[in-house]
């Protein structure tokens, strides 16, 4: 079989597909890599052929189901709707059990701005984990279940030490529209998610206001927005430099945290990446940067290759969402590492 991308130089990120081998599965559950052009023999009668591997509805839903079985009666894993999308999809939160008791619905206060009040004073951490803001970066995703997997494994000890001192928020898919429509980097307005969190509304953005109004009341210690990177081949951060709060509480706990995450992820690296905005230059509409203005709280935006990890590659598999989830669970080696920091 070979298929060929006759239009490739017209998609948004054309420069991205130069070092670029395209995934292939027989199961849906397997992703191999093949060349670009595609030149395949199949040995099955049915093949499919993915950018990445994609990351299904019943997945989700197994997911979830998985997750809230796990619940106990001392240690409830609840699930939240923080309210919902223009195509009235439920925006999910995830909360294992934790320090924190639980946000409280405020319906009243449904169309109320978020403000920039941290929130919540009783002492107890928060870890903010928001995914998928651009559906089509579906290693997001496998990124949260390797994350959400390991936080409620009643076994794991780093999970068991984490969830002691601290209540984590996960919301696992921020734009379930873009991601039923097949939307590469918008929801069903059209929106870019993470260009809409200086003034998020009901009308253009409700992920992102809901979201954002729900950080505000329980307030927030520690934020990971997760992408996927079309054209780096590495695992890396964009950090908080630039914004007008950045300061050498903010650049050491920054510099900590990628000390920690190294070491627990051998794929992560903080030499290449985006680099550094100037002072004074970052772009507040962007999720971490926001946050990380608002609430003077440790925030980055957490990247993870579509290619292959030149780090740590992998000639048959290149990134897959093996080592999605698996760089998902390492995340929380790192946070327990830093936690005694972040406040």
């Amino acid at each position: 079989m070979r298929l060929q991308l006759v239009n490739a130089g017209e998609a948004s990120y054309a420069a991205a597909y130069g070092g670029y081998r395209a995934c292939a599965s027989y199961d849906m559950q397997d992703w191999f890599r093949g060349v670009l052009t595609i030149s395949h023999s199949p040995e099955h009668d049915a093949v499919q052929y993915a950018y990445f591997a994609p990351y299904s509805l019943d997945r989700a839903a197994t997911l979830l189901a998985r997750t809230l079985g796990r619940s106990r009666p001392d240690a409830l894993v609840r699930l939240q709707v923080l309210g919902r999308t223009l195509d009235g999809r439920d925006l999910e939160l995830l909360r294992p059990p934790g320090s924190a008791p639980p946000l409280a619905a405020d319906p009243a206060a449904v169309s109320t701005p978020p403000s920039t009040s941290a929130g919540s004073c009783d002492g107890a951490l928060r870890i903010w984990i928001i995914a998928r803001q651009h559906p089509g970066e579906s290693m997001a995703e496998w990124f949260a279940e390797g994350l959400v997997e390991r936080l409620t494994d009643p076994e794991d000890g780093i999970a068991h030490s984490l969830l002691g001192r601290a209540t984590f928020f996960v919301v696992r898919n921020i734009n379930p529209d873009g991601s039923f429509r097949g939307h590469l980097r918008t929801n069903a307005a059209g929106t870019n998610l993470n260009r809409a969190w200086a003034a998020p509304s009901l009308d253009s953005s409700p992920e992102v206001f809901h979201t954002l109004r729900a950080i505000e009341k329980e307030g927030v210690d520690m934020f990971v927005d997760v992408h996927g990177d079309e054209d780096l081949p590495h695992v890396f951060i964009a950090g908080l430099e630039g914004i007008p709060r950045w300061d050498s509480r903010l650049a050491g706990l920054q510099a900590a945290f990628c000390d920690a995450f190294g070491r627990h992820a051998p794929e992560f690296q903080a030499t290449r990446g985006y680099g550094a905005d100037k002072p004074g230059s970052a772009n507040l509409t962007v999720a971490s940067k926001q946050i990380g203005q608002r609430f003077a709280c440790l925030s980055v935006t957490l990247e993870m290759p579509f290619k292959d990890c030149a780090e740590l590659p992998n000639e048959r598999v290149g990134w897959s969402p093996g080592r999605s989830k698996r760089l998902g669970a390492a995340l929380l080696g790192a946070v327990n590492d830093i936690l005694h920091m972040l406040r």
